[in-house]
């Protein structure tokens, strides 16, 4: 008969696995993808207060995905955004297989495996809440636990923070200290990003880049896409709606017949 000592240390060993275990890609997922959209499950905002309080994390996200999602975000921010880990861990139960960026305010290493635990694909680091060392130092410890990055910059001056190599770069077109909104952020800075992340001699290790917040139209999906965005994230534009995987289905559809439009 085993030691049942033995046995748990075995099946310790089996979860670590799991744990650091190559999440699905959220890079790959984007460069696949004929959208690109990371649909994202928010239920509240601080500026803006309760956008969709009864939002279920175990129909929503999975909704998404029916309905052409090319990834998720899951806002698990709990005292201003009405988030939690759980909704993650829900979301994976309810049969998501698509990747899920751990959407927060991540300072510390302790939320890395809090992110890695509850089933996300990535992590986001913002540019602007951490020196450049700390976010060198919480990039390797994401690539450690499996996860991949996505790292946030709003003005030019947080470019710099593109050479740390993240796994993929974004353009927040939110200013978080005023919360104003201004999708042309993304144009602006558009080129600059490209050069700083070498998308002129691109590898399988270059950057994709995201454009986030702000979107609200197939139209500039299909601009930013023509300035070298390949990822664009959108929440509110669907959460506000009664459906919102109906809302990103129609949204597809109609950035199918732009993008369509545009080829001819």
């Amino acid at each position: 008969m085993q030691d049942i000592l033995q046995e748990i240390i075995a099946h310790k060993h089996v979860e670590l696995e799991q744990l650091c275990a190559k999440k699905p890609s959220l890079r790959e997922a984007l460069l696949q993808s004929e959208s690109g959209i990371i649909a994202e499950f928010k239920r509240r905002s601080p500026s803006k207060g309760w956008i969709k309080e009864e939002g279920r994390p175990d129909i929503i996200p999975l909704s998404y995905q029916q309905n052409g999602a090319a990834a998720l975000s899951i806002l698990t921010d709990e005292h201003y955004f009405g988030g939690s880990d759980d909704f993650i861990r829900t979301a994976r139960t309810s049969g998501v297989t698509l990747p899920i960026l751990y959407k927060n305010f991540v300072i510390d290493e302790a939320q890395l495996y809090a992110a890695a635990l509850c089933g996300a694909s990535a992590v986001l680091l913002i540019a602007a809440c951490l020196t450049k060392a700390q976010c060198r130092s919480l990039l390797d410890k994401a690539h450690a636990l499996g996860l991949e990055v996505l790292l946030e910059m709003h003005s030019e001056q947080e470019l710099e923070y593109a050479d740390l190599q993240p796994d993929l770069c974004g353009i927040n077109n939110r200013n978080l200290g005023s919360f104003h909104t201004d999708v042309e952020n993304s144009f602006r800075l558009a080129e600059r990003l490209r050069s700083v992340c070498g998308c002129a001699t691109a590898t399988n290790t270059t950057p994709a880049l995201v454009s986030e917040s702000g979107i609200s139209n197939p139209q500039t999906v299909c601009a930013l896409r023509a300035a070298g965005f390949r990822g664009f994230l959108i929440g509110e534009t669907f959460m506000r709606q009664p459906d919102p995987g109906q809302a990103l289905n129609q949204f597809i559809h109609e950035l199918n017949t732009e993008t369509q439009r545009h080829r001819e």
